[in-house]
C-alpha cells in the first residue's frame, strides 16, 4: 500500500489508510456528519476524511441527478488524489447518491461502499420527514404527486417506490428505476460494469430506524404488492443481476449489518454503529 502524506489538524501524518469521502443525507449536511468524521480520525489517525460540503439542508430536496452531478464534481479530484482508492461513507439519501456516482463513473476507484441506513431499494412510509415535505398528503396519495414531472424535481419523489402503484413508479421515476435496472436504458451495462469496480458492499441499517420504511430496504429488502417484505436475493433486480448486486453477493463482497435500538438520526453518532459495522472496512 501506497504511502500518502495527509495533513490533518496542522499536523502533518504519515498513514497507509485509504482517504474517505461522506456524504450526507436529506436536510443534513457537513455539521451533522462531524461525529462521524471523529470516528474515523479516531480509530485510523492520519486518515484523510472529506466530507462533502454541498446540497446542505432544504438544498437536499433538489433533483437526485442534479446532486449526482454535483457531488461528482467534488469527489472526483478527490479520487484523482488517491491512487490506493478511497473509500465512500454515504448516509440515507446520500447513500443512493454514492450509488449512483459509483454507475456513472467509469474510472471510480471505489474500494468500500457503505450504505449506512439508506433507502437503497427505495421508501414508503409515513414519516415526519414526510410528514414536513408533503403537509397534506398520507403515504397512499403521494404517488399523485410523486410521479409526475413536478414532483420529480423533489429528491424524495426521485427514490419514492409505492407497491400499489408499481407500473407508475417504473414508467415515470427518473432516477431509482434506472439505478436498479428496473427499466432498459442504453447505459445499463456500462453502469453494470462500474458498479462492480467497487471491492466491498456494506449495508448498515436496523428495525428501529423509524425513517427508512421499510427498514429493509437499507439491506436492498421491499415491500411487495400486498406489503409484504421481499428480501434482497428475491428481489428481481437481483435474481436478474441487472446492476451487479448478485454477482457482488456472489463474490462474498455484500455485507449485511444489523443494528437494533438505532434510530434513523443516530447512525452517524453511535460509536457501537461504527465499531460493529465500519470500521474494519475503512482501511
Amino acid at each position: 500500500m501506497t504511502m500518502m502524506m495527509v495533513m490533518m489538524h496542522g499536523t502533518e501524518l504519515t498513514d497507509g489508510y485509504k482517504p474517505v469521502i461522506i456524504v450526507h443525507g436529506l436536510f443534513d449536511g457537513p455539521k451533522q456528519l462531524g461525529t462521524l468524521a471523529h470516528f474515523v480520525t479516531k480509530v485510523h489517525p492520519g486518515t484523510d476524511v472529506s466530507v462533502i460540503d454541498l446540497y446542505d439542508n432544504l438544498a437536499s430536496l433538489k433533483p437526485m441527478w442534479t446532486q449526482v452531478l454535483g457531488f461528482r464534481k467534488a469527489i472526483v479530484p478527490i479520487m484523482q488524489k488517491a491512487p490506493d482508492g478511497v473509500h465512500f461513507l454515504c448516509f440515507s439519501q446520500g447513500g443512493l447518491i454514492c450509488r449512483a456516482l459509483l454507475s456513472i463513473i467509469p474510472d471510480h476507484n471505489v474500494h468500500t461502499f457503505v450504505s449506512l441506513s439508506s433507502p437503497q431499494a427505495g421508501q414508503y412510509g409515513d414519516t415526519d420527514y414526510l410528514r414536513w415535505v408533503f403537509p397534506d398528503y398520507v403515504t397512499r396519495n403521494i404517488f399523485h404527486i410523486c410521479y409526475n414531472r413536478f414532483g420529480q424535481k423533489v429528491s424524495i419523489c426521485d427514490y419514492w417506490n409505492d407497491p400499489r402503484h408499481r407500473n407508475l413508479y417504473l414508467q415515470r421515476s427518473t432516477f431509482l428505476p434506472l439505478l436498479n435496472g428496473e427499466r432498459a436504458h442504453k447505459d445499463l451495462e456500462a453502469w453494470r460494469n462500474n458498479f462492480l469496480r467497487i471491492k466491498k458492499l456494506v449495508l448498515v441499517g436496523g428495525p428501529d430506524d423509524g425513517v427508512i420504511m421499510p427498514w429493509q430496504s437499507s439491506h436492498f429488502g421491499f415491500y411487495g404488492r400486498n406489503e409484504n417484505i421481499v428480501e434482497m436475493s428475491k428481489q428481481e433486480y437481483y435474481i436478474r443481476d441487472w446492476f451487479g448486486l448478485k454477482t457482488l453477493d456472489a463474490r462474498g463482497d455484500v455485507l449485511v449489518c444489523v443494528q437494533s435500538g438505532v434510530q434513523h438520526t443516530q447512525w452517524h453518532s453511535n460509536y457501537t454503529v461504527f465499531s460493529s459495522c465500519i470500521e474494519k472496512w475503512l482501511t
